[in-house]
């Protein structure tokens, strides 16, 4: 009789998020004792054809792929990118691979909930461990939860409340080695790289003639170049001020970090480390405020809202988001995400949005601002998804999160606050440099009319060589008469709210 068969487990781990190698918990659990380890991305190339993902973010995607594919390479290892939906997929590769355990990052987001659910079902059913870990947020958001009494906060105040009271993140974990993987192999067949290879953008449908390079490359490589830039730059501004806003500002930065938290390709917790160390080290003791992890902890609190909400991308069944009655308009609406609305400054923002997949906080503000309560009155879910299309950086969470708070119907009630199309963008760029670079066709008129170039007189057009009406659209709007109509709506909707509100307590 011979003792019980102590074999060492199979491991699949499975990318979603978190691609990279750096503190990854799950993918160390994967080649903890293991004998052999696969990782798993999957891609649905019917999925691609018909998502509603723009070409910008599909390529940063992909470069994300093969990054992670050439990092695993240095270790002997390598990507397996499967064609189709997992839970079709995984029962077969359970079999054919032995498989006996199966890690992955947690998904906090509903949806991603209900998937993970279903795949360990699946995998229960294999006979194959699961095991989970968190490390796309800084904190386990059921516990900020819990300690709000069972409900998502609704305000950043009470949030950074709820953390102060919480320990710190934790440290993130060593990043994935040869000396980590021990004994454990990666099986690689000859047909790997058709197989299971990273596709192109043509294989997925795209057209790229013409296509510019990337204003940003993806992939944790490139991410851990950006950390140490960025660093470098909060140290210079050692006292850690709001930087000022200027036309640069509103250019991509090669120390910009938002699509890479977005993908997982750079760990929230060692940027929220590195931060804090920086901090010490410039500051000499001194305890870091909460508003240095700004960046991060807007991010955590959108997931917070959203974890336990399946609406929260929606107005109708939402129970955080006001109902306002936004008019339906799709030729308006077709022209804002086609930047041609006539207002400069909001069509050099979609035009930059469009071509780079990326634009400045401030400048989502602005165009955010235009679609919804301050010109045009169109509902905040179709910005979102023209958003979710072009972003690089578009989060589920975050995207609806902050659509919901730019269109005044939850997390934020100042509606009387209203971003002007013209003076908003003359202050931060009084030359117009912006609306140069992204709108060409205006780049002949002087600054006193770039902003609002329907008032230049006729010969100041022609001397521009830009008719407005004919060569530039003319404002479809008045921006005055139309935000001073919007504002009074809000107003009637939040006064009957608070009437509701107050007869219910």
């Amino acid at each position: 009789f011979k003792g019980p068969c102590t074999m060492a487990p199979n491991s699949i781990h499975w990318f979603r998020k978190g691609l990279r190698l750096h503190d990854n918990p799950a993918l160390l659990e994967a080649v903890k004792g293991a004998g052999t380890v696969r990782c798993v991305y999957f891609l649905d190339p019917w999925f691609a054809g018909s998502s509603n993902l723009g070409v910008n973010r599909w390529r940063f995607l992909l470069q994300c792929l093969e990054d992670l594919d050439a990092n695993l390479r240095k270790l002997n290892s390598r990507l397996f990118v499967v064609r189709g939906q997992p839970a079709n997929v995984f029962p077969r590769l359970f079999k054919e691979w032995k498989v006996s355990r199966l890690t992955f990052e947690y998904d906090s987001e509903p949806f991603g909930k209900e998937r993970d659910a279903a795949i360990k079902k699946l995998a229960k059913e294999a006979g194959v461990e699961v095991i989970v870990k968190t490390s796309h947020t800084l904190y386990d958001l059921d516990q900020v939860i819990e300690l709000n009494g069972g409900q998502p906060p609704l305000t950043y105040k009470r949030f950074q409340t709820l953390i102060s009271r919480m320990d710190p993140p934790e440290l993130p974990v060593d990043t994935l080695s040869g000396g980590l993987m021990g004994r454990c192999v990666t099986p690689v067949g000859d047909d790997h790289g058709e197989k299971y290879g990273v596709p192109s953008l043509e294989e997925l449908g795209f057209d790229t003639e013409g296509l510019p390079s990337a204003v940003w490359p993806g992939g944790e490589t490139e991410a851990l170049t950006r950390i140490e830039r960025h660093l470098e730059r909060k140290a210079w501004v050692a006292n850690f001020e709001r930087p000022r806003m200027n036309a640069n500002s509103l250019l991509a930065s090669p120390t910009g970090l938002s699509p890479y938290l977005r993908f997982g390709c750079l760990s929230c917790r060692l940027f929220y480390f590195k931060l804090t160390d920086l901090y010490r080290k410039v500051k000499k003791n001194s305890h870091p405020p909460l508003s240095l992890y700004g960046q991060l902890l807007w991010r955590e609190f959108f997931y917070t809202a959203a974890t336990t909400n399946p609406r929260f991308d929606k107005m109708e069944g939402n129970p955080i988001c006001v109902r306002i009655p936004w008019d339906r308009n799709p030729e308006a609406l077709a022209k804002w995400a086609e930047a041609k609305t006539g207002f400069p400054w909001i069509d050099a923002i979609m035009t930059q949005l469009r071509q780079e997949g990326w634009i400045h906080h401030l400048a989502r503000h602005a165009v955010a601002c235009f679609l919804t309560r301050g010109d045009l009155w169109i509902s905040w879910e179709e910005g979102m998804k023209v958003f979710e299309e072009l972003l690089l950086d578009a989060d589920w969470s975050v995207n609806a999160g902050s659509w919901m708070w730019l269109s005044c119907s939850s997390f934020f009630q100042q509606f009387f606050h209203c971003y002007c199309p013209v003076g908003f963008g003359r202050r931060t760029d009084p030359n117009g440099d912006f609306i140069r670079r992204y709108l060409p066709i205006l780049r002949g008129f002087p600054a006193k009319y770039i902003y609002d170039p329907w008032n230049a007189p006729e010969s100041v057009q022609a001397a521009a060589k830009c008719v407005i009406g004919v060569h530039y659209p003319k404002p479809m709007v008045n921006h005055a008469e139309s935000s001073r109509l919007n504002i009074e709506r809000m107003k009637q909707i939040y006064q009957q709210l608070s009437r509701y509100r107050g007869l219910g307590q």
